[in-house]
């Protein structure tokens, strides 16, 4: 496994090159300044003690011992004080040009801290909008999002402006996905609603033949399978949207009414359903809440072992962080994990449900999660010991 190891932030970075030329320039202007002022001083002292043609001048001078020096002597002593004196004045120039170059560098590393952090503050801002488009529940949501930043044109501007206009495109992709599933589902309503009709009268004539009746239940069958998967399809195509009209809901409520409502099937299929209804108050649209839960009872009841010692637990409770919980446990038949993720998604089914005729269409659990993500929730499965799955869905708590 690689190991990736850290790297500084591109502010770091510009803010290293800043410090690093400026302290490069101030230690070539020190360097500079060392040898202007050395030469200056030995110019200084040659000019002063030495004669035109380079033969030293006659001196006559009183040490601070009180000895007359004069000649040769004076010279020396004079050339040894210039010594001591460059050496002074030169350690002086080097000690301090390092001490305030040490100084300034240290501020101009923080004023180009300063610098980079106001120029790189679009592409922050250019960074957090992508990152929220990105950890949006679904792939359309967030799309709405835009960066709209102001100032003058250059490179960041073009870089946000040509974001913004991706991300608008891919809205407006998505949004006519979403219609145009809508208005081919409203469409294909009439006529299979006219099928249906036209089916039943056949049927219920007098001279219908045994053969005839026969026929026309498995019309009816089929033609019921595709009016639930339309119905699916108008559902999801709903639930896609946000949730922006909140109210308040227990789905302690909503889980006693399914319960009720799915209790015919689960005596059909022999299944019996146990409820464990825990006060779970939430918010958010009261009929999709209402078929999430549905959904769930009933991909229990339909997937079960169908022998008579199957069940489904349907559970509401309130997690120690306050948010709203639904759990939907059932006996059935064994899921491999890896199967899993693949539930969730339109029209995914396993063994014989992949069949056309099969009663699921294949949108139950694609329903529940976008029904459960439009409330800014989550939902996750999965198998359970035995047999069967557990699926839970997290909600907001209320008012959040």
């Amino acid at each position: 496994m690689k190991i990736r190891t850290p790297h500084p932030t591109l502010r770091a970075r510009l803010t290293l090159v800043y410090g690093a030329l400026f302290l490069l320039a101030g230690l070539t202007l020190l360097a500079v300044t060392y040898l202007l002022f050395n030469q200056q001083l030995s110019r200084s002292f040659n000019s002063r003690y030495g004669a035109p043609g380079g033969r030293p001048t006659r001196l006559a001078i009183v040490s601070p011992n009180g000895y007359m020096l004069e000649g040769a002597d004076a010279l020396r002593w004079m050339q040894a004080q210039e010594a001591e004196l460059r050496e002074a004045a030169v350690t002086s120039l080097l000690t301090q040009g390092a001490v305030a170059l040490a100084v300034v560098a240290l501020a101009a590393a923080a004023l180009g801290w300063v610098v980079a952090g106001r120029m790189l503050a679009p592409l922050r801002l250019v960074t957090a909008t992508a990152r929220r488009i990105a950890a949006a529940p679904a792939a359309d949501r967030g799309l709405h999002e835009r960066i709209a930043l102001r100032g003058p044109v250059d490179e960041v501007k073009e870089l946000a402006d040509t974001f913004d206009t991706m991300v608008e495109r891919l809205d407006h992709s998505f949004d006519g996905q979403r219609r145009f599933v809508a208005n081919a589902s409203h469409e294909l309503r009439t006529p299979l609603t006219l099928n249906r009709a036209l089916v039943e009268l056949a049927m219920h004539r007098r001279t219908a033949s045994v053969d005839v009746k026969r026929l026309g239940e498995s019309l009816l069958e089929i033609n019921a399978r595709h009016e639930r998967l339309i119905s699916g399809l108008l559902l999801l195509a709903r639930a896609d949207h946000e949730i922006g009209d909140r109210s308040p809901v227990d789905l302690a409520d909503v889980v006693a009414h399914v319960v009720a409502q799915t209790a015919p099937e689960a005596e059909q299929a022999r299944v019996t359903v146990q409820e464990a209804a825990f006060p779970a108050p939430a918010g958010g649209d009261a009929m999709l809440l209402e078929r999430m839960v549905h959904n769930l009872v009933e991909n229990g009841i339909r997937h079960n072992t169908g022998d008579g010692t199957g069940w489904v637990r349907v559970a509401s409770r309130t997690s120690p962080a306050g948010e709203a919980e639904v759990e939907v446990s059932n006996t059935g038949p064994a899921v491999p994990p890896y199967e899993i993720p693949a539930l969730f998604k339109p029209f995914h089914r396993l063994g014989e449900e992949r069949m056309v005729t099969g009663r699921s269409a294949g949108l139950g659990l694609s329903i529940v999660r976008s029904v459960a993500r439009a409330h800014g929730g989550d939902v996750t499965a999965r198998p359970r010991e035995g047999g069967g799955l557990v699926v839970t869905v997290t909600l907001p708590r209320a008012g959040a």
